[in-house]
């Protein structure tokens, strides 16, 4: 399944004009939840999911030569959660962080925040089309 989903995630990758890669994968799936840990123990206790103190992290292979891991993770939060306001974010990869949101200021994107570095990668929300919060990670791999 992460094979599949790691050549799957990899086919979306999108470049711009100047052939800059922007997204190049999904980096999660959070949702929002009225009990997170326990919603937690019921996904790995009846679909199996390795968690984790963050969720699930499914890890996959970014290149044919399978020498690239990558990850994808999986979070739930709490239902008052203000880390993003509808019930679902999405999280994409990305590489050169600074240079695309450089690109997405000159596009008009509205930039939410500014980034911020942990050390398992760089962060930063902006808003989508319709207003949805949406977070790119440039990860440490």
């Amino acid at each position: 399944t992460t094979f599949c989903l790691g050549f799957g995630f990899k086919t979306i990758t999108t470049k711009n004009s100047n052939n800059m890669k922007r997204v190049t994968g999904i980096g999660g799936v959070f949702f929002k939840s009225k009990d997170p840990k326990k919603i937690t123990e019921w996904y790995q206790k009846h679909l199996g999911l390795e968690t984790n103190p963050y969720g699930a992290t499914f890890e996959w292979y970014e290149n044919p030569d399978s020498t690239t891991k990558a990850q994808t993770q999986w979070t739930p939060f709490a239902e008052d959660s203000k880390y993003f306001e509808k019930d679902f974010m999405i999280n994409y990869r990305v590489e050169n962080l600074e240079g695309l949101v450089e690109e997405l200021k000159k596009e008009g994107v509205t930039i939410v925040d500014k980034i911020e570095t942990y050390d398992y990668g760089k962060f930063i929300h902006i808003l989508d089309g319709e207003g949805n919060k949406v977070q790119l990670w440039e990860p440490i791999d």
